[in-house]
């Protein structure tokens, strides 16, 4: 098991990167850091984490951007007259393992010039790609993957969450080469729930 950060990060909005985030982080009582929350702060992904979490080691550190409208992080900076800066991303002092979780899929925009992918290198993070099954998803995996590969980014492991599909599962396998896990579609999403899913990295 590695110390550099994991980065959690998905093929598309909405596929369940956080109830991912919570799993991993208390499987492997990791801290835990959303560098940008974008809109939703009174139910941010932090909190949503924190009230899934049981375990006493794990830390939640403070975002770095809080930005009140529920967009893509440039237009949401953007409409609360900021620009994002990427100097100001600093990892969190811990002797922890670190999860990070993004906001969107890799290409996602935190302003102009600088994208979701490009703080994952600037992080020196490790990458965990969550995949969700759909039609096109298997584009919008490989495609994640060869954006990752371009820039020597690591994937640590790819995670299928929910439903199974083989012929996507093996498509997506031979192609990537890496550690693959599936997490079941949790219908109740309890504290009880997410530690009963051990994920082993």
């Amino acid at each position: 098991m590695s110390n550099k950060p994991l980065f959690i990060t998905g093929i598309d909005t909405g596929i369940g990167k956080t109830i991912v985030s919570a799993i991993l982080v208390e499987s492997l009582q990791a801290d835990y850091w959303k560098p940008v929350q974008s809109g939703d702060l009174d139910n941010s992904d932090t909190l949503k984490v924190k009230s899934l979490v049981s375990n006493s080691k794990t830390t939640f550190h403070p975002e770095t951007y809080r930005l009140t409208q529920p967009y893509s992080p440039h237009k949401s900076a953007a409409l609360d007259g900021i620009v994002i800066d990427p100097e100001k991303f600093s990892i969190p002092v811990t002797d922890n393992q670190l999860l990070i979780e993004g906001a969107g899929g890799l290409m996602v925009p935190l302003n102009n010039d600088f994208l979701m992918i490009d703080l994952i290198k600037q992080l020196n993070a490790d990458v965990i790609l969550v995949v969700k099954h759909y039609l096109g998803s298997i584009n919008h995996t490989l495609l994640s993957l060869d954006a990752l590969n371009n820039r020597n980014i690591p994937v640590k492991a790819i995670i299928f969450n929910g439903d199974g599909d083989e012929y996507s599962e093996d498509i997506i396998t031979k192609y990537a080469n890496c550690k693959t896990i599936h997490i079941p579609q949790i219908k109740d999403i309890s504290k009880e729930n997410i530690a009963a899913e051990k994920v082993s990295l």
